[in-house]
């Protein structure tokens, strides 16, 4: 019509262009609108949902040349995939078009890049979806992991004694006996406990050992465990399972036998087939505040604990070998405190304690024993929760997508529609005429999309614990979720399309 009145073809195409572009900025608007938000929700996670607290010089915002370029991919796919329409409209036959009114396009040549871009558009959405699928399974299997502790209810930190502080056994024992016997006093405290590491957290030593009486090995094979110095209180304080033997007890001095308490892991590599209790380890002497080991030291098994993942929840189990704190000093320790109820509550009277014994001693990492796990998964929670974003936001896109394509196709076939139901096709058969074309579409994209949920497996493969490249449980549940999504959104266009009237569709142009 616009061309029969005089439009040029230069005209035409121009006016096709602008529409096209118009769409592409108003998207990018609102596509930065969902970047703003899904940066607000993930710093949202980190600071309050995990504890974390960022310098007051962090500034965590979308970056502008960032912006800029995503703002002109949306302008530049505007221009592109907007000639392709503005060309074909500007290339009409005016006569012909006019003879065949509004079933100009009906023809299956007009719809193929409509359903090829609708076919590319669920293909990317199911990686996308297959991503996040992974990255929750994922996350699903660390947070069931068994850590070998309980975590309610402990306040956790360390201790920075200075070098030239408690430089002797004789010095470092009555300090934390005297610390522990004030940090009992205070209202709340049920348990506390002084160890060379924590759980997740801070560390002990590593250190080679050997079970006296078995072959000695050479220092290329030689047997490594964690190495940790601990309180009587500390399996107490940490919920920690004895599986066998006992714990130590307050009369596990350096005057008494030398003793230790191994994890489970280690009794079933090291020691198979035999009762651990009474086997010896020789492991070299930790020298207060030295930096090299001493001679061999032998350590009496006396019990057994259930394995803690004392690296982190990624890591494997390690051999875990733990002495006496008071058979063994060391004078930087961490304390633990469990309470009856918030741990943050007795903070301040910790620190009053620790400023009364020592004002020049500063308490290090203070959390509570649930925030440290938290920072352990935050990682994980974080690669989720984006991957949750894009894979919604993808979707999204994919349910309007075929949508969109559906509801123009009902469109441009209702003439066709009220020819069929005017021969005597009834509401059912349009119904299944109408979802099975987009269906078809749907399950196509699917093919293209498993392809691409692999490569995309394989690409976040390291940031995944307990889960393959592919995923069956993942991969069938996204695609649950996409057909789902696909035949809601051809059940719309399809109910339109059966409520056509026969004789006013066959009069429609």
């Amino acid at each position: 019509m616009r061309a029969s009145l005089g439009a040029t073809r230069a005209r035409v195409f121009l006016q096709f262009l602008t529409e096209s572009l118009l769409l592409s900025v108003l998207g990018g608007a609102v596509g930065i609108a969902i970047a703003e938000l899904m940066v607000q929700t993930i710093m949202k996670t980190m600071l309050s949902g995990v504890g974390l607290r960022l310098p007051s010089e962090a500034d965590v915002r979308i970056s502008l040349p960032v912006l800029g370029f995503t703002l002109f991919c949306a302008m530049l796919s505007g221009i592109l995939f907007g000639c392709a329409p503005a060309w074909r409209a500007s290339a009409l036959n005016v006569n012909e078009t006019l003879k065949e009114g509004g079933r100009a396009g009906t023809g299956n040549a007009h719809q193929k890049l409509r359903r090829a871009l609708v076919v590319v558009e669920f293909g990317l959405a199911l990686a996308l979806l297959a991503g996040a699928g992974l990255a929750i399974h994922s996350f699903w299997n660390l947070s069931r992991l068994d850590l070998g502790l309980r975590t309610d209810h402990i306040l956790t930190f360390g201790l920075p004694v200075p070098e030239n502080q408690l430089t002797q056994s004789s010095q470092i024992v009555p300090f934390y006996r005297d610390l522990l016997d004030r940090l009992h006093a205070i209202p709340g405290v049920t348990d506390a406990s002084v160890a060379t590491g924590t759980p997740l957290g801070e560390l002990g030593f590593g250190l080679p050992f050997n079970v006296v009486g078995q072959p000695r090995r050479d220092d290329n094979s030689r047997n490594v465990a964690l190495f940790l110095m601990a309180t009587p209180e500390y399996y107490k304080t940490f919920g920690i399972q004895l599986i066998k033997g006992r714990t130590f007890t307050e009369a596990d001095t350096e005057n008494s036998a030398h003793v230790a308490i191994i994890s489970e892991s280690l009794a079933k590599n090291f020691l198979p087939g035999v009762d651990p209790i009474g086997q010896r380890l020789s492991v070299p002497q930790v020298i207060p505040g030295g930096n090299k080991a001493g001679p061999p030291k032998d350590w009496e098994i006396v019990g057994v604990i259930h394995d803690v993942r004392m690296l982190g929840p990624r890591q494997d189990l390690n051999a875990e070998i733990d002495v006496p704190f008071y058979q063994s000093p060391w004078p930087r320790a961490n304390v633990a405190l469990r309470t009856r109820g918030d741990p943050e509550q007795i903070r301040r009277a910790v620190s009053a304690i620790i400023g009364s014994m020592n004002p020049d001693l500063p308490m290090d990492a203070v959390q509570t024993m649930d925030q440290l796990v938290k920072d352990n998964f935050l990682e994980d929670r974080t690669v989720t929760e984006l991957f949750g974003i894009l894979a919604t936001v993808a979707l999204l896109l994919a349910t309007v997508g075929i949508y969109g394509v559906m509801a123009f196709s009902v469109a441009q076939r209702t003439h066709e529609i009220g020819l069929r139901m005017a021969l005597g096709a009834d509401r059912y058969n349009v119904l299944r005429l109408v979802i099975r074309e987009g269906i078809v579409l749907a399950v196509v994209g699917l093919g293209l999309g498993l392809v691409g949920a692999f490569f995309v497996g394989r690409a976040i493969r390291s940031t995944l614990y307990g889960v393959g490249t592919v995923d069956l449980t993942a991969f069938v549940a996204v695609s649950i979720l996409l057909m789902g999504s696909a035949l809601l959104a051809c059940y719309f266009p399809a109910h339109r399309a059966t409520r056509v009237d026969p004789m006013v569709a066959l009069r429609y142009e």
